[in-house]
């Protein structure tokens, strides 16, 4: 049996109540917040930063496929024929040969990596801008709308979780609908409910334009800033409004099976799908900001990290230290004994490896415990309005877990090597003697 694992499992066992025991509860303690706020952080982040691009890319798709001339604008109405060699069919692409860097000039084919998924569907789209009375009497105000114009290829599994009151857009086959779909926001400014029927003015080759919509649903998806502005309607109704042909859209959904394909499949459809006249786009893109803004929190997340790394640090040197002072007397006779430094240091070690142990298990406690009643009750509440969110969102990955607790295990025992040398600094004579 390795006499050093033995010693210090002895140690640890002991009953002795003494300074030290108040000391090894306090650093597991230490340790156990730590690792809990690690974990729920990582949780929170992943949350947060998974709902609000699941919105986002919900409501948009993750690629735009529009005419070259749009640069980029939502607005501007450039048409474009929807009888394209992809179109509907773009969605039987199920993986993709790539190169790395999406350097898709000059590869070979050593080069070249598959993505993780595919192409999961695409839809037909047009947008119009348009004017809306809200309010009534003298408190009536102009204010603009977004009218979003889909057909019967919409996928309404996204939006569908979002209606508050009503029904989705009902598109039949032989005639326009006049339904139209409006937010919770947009509903309380024209003071409007399901069944109601509200006019928007359009502005078109100098004329203008009126269209009576009747309201079929209320959504709200929480993100202030597009639920105020877009509503959807039937297609047909953009086209007309615009002098455009049945054929004609303003451009093509495409949503990926996996969001790390984004750009690889976006750079694909570019060079190997799409003709000359046309260009695709991804969502994160056309939004920069957003996904910005996203991705900032990723440093809040390491931020967060390394301040509870070192908090359990520097709680496990301390308690080390203090261990091996009071176990001064057993160093002396061990040595006496002819154990090496090397030998004794490895007991501590041990037995601060115990103590780590201890904490990474109330810690993964405490904090998956936390993750989950948030995850079903939902305790934790935002302010929708600033972080697009009524509740805090929990994602808790397994594999992140395990990363965290083997990441604090391994990086505290490193740090622990240095104070560890205290031992070789304490003489058997005077150690002996000191008891």
């Amino acid at each position: 049996m390795n006499v050093s694992y033995f010693i210090a499992k002895k140690v640890a066992r002991s009953g002795q109540q003494s300074f030290s025991r108040l000391i090894i509860r306090i650093a597991i303690i230490a340790i156990a917040l730590s690792v809990s706020v690690m974990i729920c952080a990582n949780a929170l982040i992943r949350g947060f930063k998974n709902e609000i691009s699941s919105k986002i890319f919900g409501f948009w798709g993750h690629i735009h496929i529009t005419d070259t001339d749009i640069n980029g604008s939502l607005l501007e109405a450039f048409p474009i024929n929807k009888n394209q060699a992809f179109y509907p069919h773009m969605d039987t692409i199920r993986q993709i040969r790539y190169p790395l860097g999406n350097d898709w000039l000059g590869q070979t084919e050593s080069t070249y990596q598959k993505s993780k998924g595919g192409i999961h569907h695409i839809q037909v789209f047009a947008i119009r801008p348009g004017i809306i009375e809200s309010g009534k009497g003298d408190t009536k105000e102009i204010e603009g709308i977004i009218l979003k114009g889909v057909g019967n290829d919409f996928d309404w599994s996204f939006i569908q979780s979002y209606i508050k009151r009503g029904q989705a857009l009902s598109l039949p086959d032989t005639a326009m609908s006049n339904d139209i779909l409006i937010s919770e926001q947009t509903a309380k400014r024209l003071q409007v409910d399901t069944g109601a029927t509200f006019l928007v003015h359009f502005v078109e080759k100098g004329e203008q334009l009126r269209r009576r919509f009747k309201v079929c649903g209320i959504y709200k998806t929480g993100l202030e800033e597009y639920d105020k502005k877009f509503a959807l309607v039937d297609i047909r109704q953009i086209q007309r409004l615009l002098g455009w042909s049945a054929e004609e859209v303003g451009g093509f959904e495409v949503f990926v099976d996996d969001l790390d394909d984004l750009d690889p499949i976006s750079d694909y459809i570019y060079y190997e799908v799409l003709p000359n006249d046309l260009y695709p786009e991804s969502i994160r893109r056309k939004f920069p900001e957003i996904f910005q803004w996203l991705d900032l929190q990723d440093i809040n997340e390491v931020v967060i990290l390394t301040l509870m790394v070192i908090v359990a640090i520097i709680n496990m040197i301390t308690a080390l230290m203090i261990l091996i002072l009071e176990r001064t007397n057993m160093i002396g006779i061990l040595k006496a004994l002819g154990s090496s430094n090397w030998a004794i240091r490895k007991i501590f070690l041990m037995y601060a490896g115990y103590i780590i142990l201890w904490g990474l298990f109330w810690g993964n406690l405490l904090g998956i415990g936390l993750c989950l009643l948030q995850d079903k009750f939902h305790f934790i509440q935002l302010s929708e309005e600033n972080y697009y969110l009524s509740t805090a969102p929990i994602d808790l990955d397994m594999w992140t877990v395990l990363i965290i607790n083997a990441g604090t295990l391994l990086i505290t025992l490193v740090f622990l090597i240095l104070p560890s040398y205290l031992v070789t600094y304490i003489s058997p004579v005077k150690a002996i003697r000191f008891k």
